[in-house]
């Protein structure tokens, strides 16, 4: 690294410091996940199926929390970075309760709707009976778990990776537990089965939400409460958010087609597009969301100071960083893919396609990580609709439209969805890419601080 220029270097030690706790906090995550998994396949098929589909549903309040914490992020840091406390605060405020707020009818839902909802995607008597009472298990805390996302970055903008990573990390670690114990009876714990996996992932959410509120609310760090009086900060939060929001059910949705486009190509080509794809998020998931964390912090922070110039640097430098490090460990997964495979399946058919896909996935991860950088870079100068465009047209023109062109109309099967696959993730890059490159964005924040300045003062 001493061959690289000083300023890089200095950016990249920022950017490190800043991911490393996200990169950590989202490997516990996973781990969570995949207990879950483990866990309920001891059960029965029908529980697994089960949680299967209500985590389908459970993607919608993630994504709602994901687009608020995206708004947070981005007036956090750059107010953060502006020496704007009053407002920074606010618009913490702000987000936090409209995403409690919106967090209510995913909850209701759940309670009066869990059964419809899971015999609405064709599933057996059984895993609806299960899959509904994970999911009003689960739903009921949508509130709490729409404050963790938001909370959390609104810590993160000020610069303040760490909170988060400890208050999800414990909770993360406590989940596991009860998701055993719970579950399958141990620890003196009573066994509750699907039951008992819901009400220990509803227990972390409401744990993580009063340590992040508390944290927020308390003097060890630089975020506090106010009550919310701006009706600006609400409106630019809401103006910010709204198309991550979008991008993220875009992407839910696109799975339900594809999903069947690919099962059209027979249940292997399905299942090895599940472990390929799981293999991929598994190993760069974790360091791809603490770039895009990474990458929103630096540049918010950097425009709130009136640098555009280093902003700029910054995003670019962060997604050169990516490409380094998820890159390589794309290229070293579609390399030893059958090796890592093998260790989900020993299925024949299944191993050969889901060595394709995690190979396909693998080779994109340049892609990928680009977009998802300087996503970040742009989000934190909130500019979220380029991201909602390049996402929303490279899943409807690739990962759908050439697929089925590709693997149905021309007849080249599972191939046709290997390209799509790849050409979406390419797409999004270059869209995000050239626009971080010509955009205004660095216009479009410094009028957005221009206006929660004037109103502060008003």
């Amino acid at each position: 690294m001493s061959l690289l220029p000083a300023r890089l270097r200095a950016v990249w030690r920022r950017v490190l410091s800043l991911a490393w706790p996200v990169m950590a906090e989202q490997t516990f995550r996973t781990l969570m996940r995949t207990t879950d998994v483990i866990v309920t396949a001891t059960f029965s098929p029908a529980a697994v199926v089960a949680i299967g589909l209500a985590d389908l549903y459970a993607r919608f309040p993630l994504r709602i929390g994901l687009g608020l914490g995206a708004g947070a992020i981005a007036l956090s840091s750059q107010d953060t970075g502006r020496g704007a406390d009053a407002t920074r605060d606010e618009a913490i405020s702000v987000a936090v309760l409209l995403g409690a707020l919106l967090g209510v009818p995913f909850a209701l839902g759940g309670w009066l709707l869990g059964d419809d909802l899971i015999a609405l995607l064709g599933a057996g008597s059984r895993a609806v009976e299960l899959g509904g009472l994970y999911l009003a298990v689960v739903f009921a805390t949508a509130p709490a778990r729409h404050v963790v996302l938001v909370a959390a970055r609104s810590l993160q903008g000020t610069g303040d990776t760490r909170t988060p990573m400890y208050v999800n990390v414990l909770a993360n670690m406590l989940n596991v537990t009860f998701t055993v114990g719970l579950g399958l009876g141990y620890f003196g714990l009573p066994r509750l089965g699907v039951f008992g996996v819901g009400l220990a992932t509803a227990g972390a959410n409401v744990l993580t939400a009063l340590l992040l509120v508390g944290a927020i609310a308390s003097s060890r760090t630089q975020a506090g409460f106010v009550r919310p009086r701006d009706p600006v900060i609400a409106r630019q939060l809401v103006v910010v958010s709204l198309p991550r929001i979008g991008e993220g059910f875009a992407a839910t949705l696109a799975e339900f087609p594809f999903n069947a486009l690919l099962l059209g190509f027979g249940t292997a080509v399905n299942a090895g597009f599940q472990i390929g794809r799981r293999m991929y998020q598994q190993v760069t998931g974790p360091l791809s969301r603490g770039y895009s964390v990474a990458a929103s912090v630096v540049v918010g922070q950097s425009l709130g100071d009136g640098d555009p110039g280093s902003a700029r640097y910054q995003g670019w430098a962060v997604a050169a960083l990516g490409v380094l490090t998820v890159g390589s460990v794309g290229f070293a997964l579609a390399f030893g893919a059958e090796w890592f495979v093998r260790l989900f399946t020993d299925d024949a058919a299944t191993v050969e396609y889901a060595v394709a896909f995690a190979r396909t996935y693998g080779v994109a991860a340049p892609a990928l990580v680009t977009f998802v950088a300087l996503s970040g870079a742009l989000s934190g100068a909130s500019e979220t609709r380029v991201p909602f465009v390049a996402r929303v047209t490279g899943l409807a023109g690739f990962l759908l439209g050439a697929s089925y062109l590709l693997g149905v109309v021309l007849g080249y099967g599972p191939l046709g969805a290997y390209v799509g696959i790849a050409g979406s993730y390419v797409w999004m890059a270059l869209v995000v890419g050239w626009r971080f490159r010509a955009g205004n964005w660095a216009r479009r924040a410094a009028d957005m601080m221009a206006e929660r300045g004037r109103a502060a003062e008003a």
